[in-house]
């Protein structure tokens, strides 16, 4: 682990004004005495999946939906914390860097000390490494003043990012009840959730005190639910790889001579690299959701892209820019099960360099096909979650030496007659994780730790903060937590209604929604982003002044607010029981009863298992 993690460190002129910059808070969140309203049971994002995301976590499943309220919101059933007796916390980061992580730790420190000047705040120094060995680092003002609103994760750090085996748990509560924690704060993404869900299960089963609280910290936008409107990071990664998008595209027009073939950061899921699309106008963009929903296949992907070429070229522009997301090489289904049948060989101990001879005599012949250096990558060592290491993918020259050997036959056989094709590769990775997060990024994360505070207060476990209205402004936003095994499920073998589902309960990424409006506003421009080069250039991140407040595109257009339809929802209900009351004539009786059991109908039809909500990527 890194000595220097958590050291004061010199900051620039600009760091030293971004770290005055103070985050806003929603009313809920303002004061000493904050108002916690707990709402009805919760389920699962997939109904069928119920009863097993139940028997795997008896303890914390069907915990009711809590909501923050305005002090002078009068609901019956609400908790005003009022006495603050000291509490201890320790947190730590998990997965990989993000904007902003640092400011879910600034939040927490300042809603604790709001508390109770008493408070502990414990940082586990080099992630879930640190959590098994007990490595600690009190978080005092002092501690925090160089890494306000300031990118990475420096100041604790980070490691293998996996609290899963029977070990690893047993070290996790061990070093809680050693330190005497009342709550662990797990600031991560998809995976770290899971595991956050699995240690709150069996701190609860064991009697453990510590409270368990998520936080939805990741680059890759793809914790992503009725529940999360977005991760803390994503604004920022998305604006930072847009400007270089937008920089690579003027560059692209002033030559008129290369195509460049740039791969985004983002997980399995599309979102960094359909955000990006909205907010640089590349001429392509290749949607892994796409791919998988269509079953393209590496050379009818291959194909696409030439007939882009060839529509280029009959306007005399033999420049263009095509963005990839990282997961893209996943949701090609012969390449998909390629990497499947690597990965059983990775977990069944093969060496890397047996692999190819192990592979079956279809998968063989695949991989003999594919360049020696894409055969190199493909066998490196899984990731802590079992799954191939995409980031490690060149996808992008993959395609692009696909695309130059189609462009070079049609050549050869008189199909293509424009000028000789090249391009130029990128990979815009770890160049956004760094950044100065965005206005958004450092309030959303500062109001995220501020809920994690009020959670353990109230003592509640195995929850995950968030808040929605994103797309407004801080003081119409809506702090709520909820259960997280409310936003898990069972993976599934196959489509339709016999789908049998399969494995252990977790949050799975999220992939884009085909049906959403903004993915309807990409599909309705992409003629014109092909063939125009109606090129945007958003620039840098703004932190004052015009342009300092934008948020991720795909957040304005959507702008579900599900909380707030939950309360349209239980006001109506209210204003039922109220006309129904004992007394009411007979014809009104009538009359509800029908329409009530017409309700009942519809959405026992609706409320049956819907596949399309489950990641593409994850049938078979």
């Amino acid at each position: 682990m890194n000595a220097d993690l958590g050291s004061p460190r010199e900051l620039t002129g600009l760091q030293r004004r971004r770290a005055l910059y103070q985050p806003d808070l929603p009313p809920c969140l303002e004061g000493t005495r904050v108002r916690v309203e707990l709402g009805d049971s919760t389920t699962t994002i997939d109904p069928k999946c119920a009863d097993i995301v139940a028997q795997a976590f008896p303890h914390t499943f069907g915990q009711k939906l809590v909501h923050f309220l305005e002090p002078n919101t009068m609901v019956s059933d609400t908790q005003v914390i009022e006495e603050h007796p000291p509490i201890r916390v320790g947190v730590l980061f998990s997965g990989r860097q993000s904007p902003g992580g640092h400011n879910v730790i600034w939040g927490t420190y300042d809603a604790m000390k709001a508390q109770n000047p008493h408070n502990v705040l414990l940082g586990f120094v080099g992630g879930t490494e640190g959590l098994f060995a007990k490595k600690t680092l009190e978080i005092t003002y002092d501690v925090l003043s160089s890494y306000k609103n300031q990118g990475g994760f420096d100041l604790l750090g980070r490691t293998v990012d996996q609290i899963r085996t029977t070990e690893q748990v047993n070290a996790a509560m061990s070093t809680c009840c050693d330190l005497n924690l009342d709550g662990l704060i797990i600031i991560g993404g998809v995976t770290s959730n899971s595991d956050a869900a699995q240690l709150a299960e069996t701190f609860a089963k064991h009697n453990c005190k510590t409270k368990v609280i998520g936080v939805p910290v990741t680059l890759s936008g793809d914790l992503k639910n009725q529940f999360v409107e977005t991760t803390v990071g994503f604004d920022t990664v998305c604006k930072v790889n847009s400007q270089l998008i937008s920089n690579v595209c003027l560059d692209a027009v002033s030559a008129g001579k290369y195509y460049y073939f740039v791969r985004l950061m983002g997980g399995k899921a599309s979102h960094v690299a359909f955000e990006c699309a909205l907010q640089s106008h590349p001429n392509m963009v290749i949607l892994g959701e796409e791919v998988a929903l269509s079953k393209l296949t590496l050379m009818e992907i291959t194909n696409k892209i030439c007939e882009g070429v060839e529509a280029r070229a009959a306007q005399g522009k033999y420049h263009g820019v095509l963005l990839i997301p990282e997961g893209l090489i996943e949701s090609i289904p012969e390449m998909y099960a390629l990497i499947q049948e690597i990965n059983n060989l990775h977990s069944n101990n093969i060496p890397e360099d047996e692999i190819p001879s192990q592979l079956s005599p279809w998968a063989a012949a695949l991989f003999k096909f594919l360049p020696p250096f894409i055969r190199r990558e493909l066998v490196l060592h899984q990731e802590s979650d079992n799954s191939a290491q995409l980031s490690q993918i060149d996808t992008e020259q993959l395609l692009a030496h696909l695309v130059e050997a189609e462009i070079n036959k049609r050549t050869k056989e008189g199909n293509y007659k424009g000028r000789k094709f090249s391009s130029v590769c990128h990979f815009f990775g770890s160049q956004a994780r760094g950044s100065l997060p965005s206005n958004f990024d450092c309030n959303y994360a500062y109001v995220l730790g501020h809920i994690c505070v009020q959670l353990v207060a109230t003592g509640l476990n195995g929850y995950m903060a968030t808040v929605t209205n994103l797309k407004d402004s801080t003081n119409k936003w809506r702090c709520a937590a909820v259960p997280l095994t409310a936003m898990m499920s069972v993976r599934r073998h196959l489509r339709g209604p016999g789908a049998v589902p399969i494995g252990r309960p977790v949050i799975h990424p999220s992939p884009i929604d085909l049906k959403a409006e903004s993915y309807a506003v990409l599909r309705e421009k992409a003629s014109s982003f092909l063939l125009d080069d109606f090129y945007r250039t958003p620039g840098g991140i703004q932190f004052e002044g015009p342009g300092a407040d934008t948020k991720p595109i795909t957040l304005t257009i959507e702008g579900h607010d599900y909380l707030g339809d939950i309360e349209i929802l239980q006001d109506y209900l209210e204003k039922v029981r109220t006309i129904l009351k004992p007394g009411c004539s007979r014809e009104i009786l009538k009359a509800a009863i029908s329409s009530m059991a017409s309700v009942n109908d519809v959405l026992k039809v609706m409320s049956a298992p819907l596949n399309a909500e489950l990641p593409l990527y994850h049938f078979n």
